[in-house]
């Protein structure tokens, strides 16, 4: 398998902390010297290892935001 190459353009937040350190981020990431795209995923502490993760267009972030704020969080258990 070829090396995937990557570059964290912005850390935009950490969603969560796992108990050995891994942390779920939100960042804008560059693969493979692309244009860079928000992603969601797992990081290891040093951030050279990673989980499986969603990476979104600019468009999606925008939906996705859309559908959030229309969420009732009040309703759910």
């Amino acid at each position: 398998m070829a090396d995937l190459k990557f570059e964290i353009v912005r850390s935009i937040g950490v969603l969560s902390e796992g108990s050995k350190g891994w942390q779920k981020e939100i960042n804008l990431v560059s693969w493979n010297e692309r244009k860079p795209k928000y992603d969601i995923r797992d990081w290891s502490p040093d951030h050279e290892k990673m989980g499986k993760g969603v990476t979104l267009s600019d468009g999606e972030v925008q939906k996705l935001r859309e559908l959030i704020s229309d969420l009732d969080l009040g309703l759910e258990e």
